[in-house]
This record gives C-alpha cells, sequence and structure tokens, in this order.
C-alpha cells in the first residue's frame, strides 16, 4: 500500500484512515474519542477524569480524529502532496517533529483564544498539522510552480501559502465559514514557521544554532542556501 511513499507520511496516513474507520457507528463510534478531541479550558481540567474536559494529551490526539469523510479527504490529500515532498527532504524525525508541533502548536492558539474570546469549541482534525506542512512547502519549495484545480490556474507555491494564510485570517476574523477552526490553522502556520526559523537560526532565535533542515536538492548552477 502507497509504496512510493515515505516511511512517516505512509505512517500518518494510514493511522488516520484506520481511527476515522474506528469512529464509525458500527466500531466504536465517535463517543468513545471524545477524551481525545481537543475540549476547550472553558470546561475544567482533571488529569484523573476521562471525561469532556481538556487533557494535555489532546494537544496531539485530537490531530488524528476527523468529523467526516470530507474532513479526512481533503487533510489526507493535501498531506499525500505536501509530506512527501518534505519528508524526503528533511528525513524521517525532523519531519514527524515538524508536524507534530504544528499540531500541538495550532492546539494551543485554539485553546488560548477561545479562552480569551469565550468561545468554546471541541477541535478535531489534523488540519493545524497540514497547514503547517503548507507553510514550510512554501518556504522549502516557494519557486515552485503548483497549478489548482479550482480554479484552474497556475502560481508559486510561495504565493498560494501566501493567498492561503490571507484568507484564513480573513475567515478568522468575518466568521464567514462558521464551524472550521481557522485559528487553528493559523497556529499551525505559525508554529511551522517559527519552528523553520529556529532550525535556521534565523531572528527571533538565536543565529548559532546547529544546520537547518536541507532544501530541495537543485542541479549545480542553480544551487541556492535554504537559510
Amino acid at each position: 500500500m502507497f509504496p512510493r511513499l515515505p516511511t512517516v507520511t505512509k505512517a500518518l496516513l494510514i493511522a488516520n484512515v484506520i481511527l476515522f474507520l474506528l469512529q464509525q457507528p458500527f466500531l466504536l463510534g465517535m463517543q468513545t474519542f471524545e477524551p481525545f478531541m481537543l475540549q476547550p479550558l472553558q470546561q475544567g481540567f482533571d488529569a484523573f477524569s476521562p471525561g469532556g474536559n481538556f487533557q494535555p494529551w489532546q494537544l496531539l490526539t485530537y490531530g488524528f480524529l476527523h468529523s467526516g469523510f470530507a474532513h479526512l479527504f481533503f487533510n489526507m490529500m493535501l498531506l499525500f502532496l505536501l509530506g512527501a515532498p518534505l519528508e524526503q527532504t528533511w528525513g524521517e524525525k525532523r519531519f514527524l517533529v515538524f508536524y507534530l508541533v504544528c499540531i500541538a502548536g495550532a492546539g494551543v492558539c485554539q485553546l488560548i483564544v477561545g479562552a480569551l474570546l469565550d468561545n468554546p469549541a471541541t477541535v478535531l482534525g489534523a488540519s493545524g498539522g497540514v497547514f503547517g506542512l503548507m507553510l514550510g512547502y512554501g518556504m522549502v519549495f516557494g519557486d515552485r510552480v503548483m497549478r489548482l484545480l479550482f480554479p484552474p490556474i497556475t502560481m508559486t507555491a510561495r504565493t498560494f501559502v501566501i493567498l492561503m494564510g490571507v484568507t484564513e485570517v480573513v475567515l478568522a476574523m468575518t466568521g464567514w465559514d462558521p464551524g472550521v477552526a481557522h485559528l487553528a490553522h493559523l497556529g499551525g502556520m505559525l508554529f511551522g514557521w517559527l519552528l523553520i526559523r529556529y532550525w535556521r537560526g534565523q531572528p527571533p532565535f538565536n543565529k548559532r544554532r546547529p544546520p537547518g533542515p536541507p532544501g530541495p536538492r537543485r542541479r549545480p548552477n542553480h544551487l541556492r542556501s535554504v537559510k
């Protein structure tokens, strides 16, 4: 199954699909996974109670659950398209760390803003990690040309990421697309950007850091530094 996919990307795809199947009513059902969805801070915190309140592990587990087939399909499609080239460039360990940091960072942003605005919501889905991958793809492969299906136009990866980020900001501020955690999407992009800046030793971090993740391989006469 998916023989050409790198190891971590393949494992993430399989894990998300298996858990989605387990969420179905004919197996374990959605309610079984409620303790693993990201619950708002307003519902309280009790480390010894598995009920519908916030638990620390939810900052990771919520990113492997989905509310419906369309939700799962679009997240996994982007994980498939963006994850494989990034894992092949960065390596398995660094790619997995990046993906999980984006998921956790998206969750942290959702919890903080939800508490500040007194807008509690239960969140699930890999979108925070996927938007982080989108940001990472734009930073590493920024000059690559992408052909969109809707609308059928072409643009560079960097332009696509900027447009997606601006769209998420507009949707988060206007509330035109309710029921979607746009703040979590932006949180995933933010933490992905910060982690890559950290790896590269760029501000706001100390410049004397270990070498950052390699960029895409190019022909010798087109070599460019990712730092």
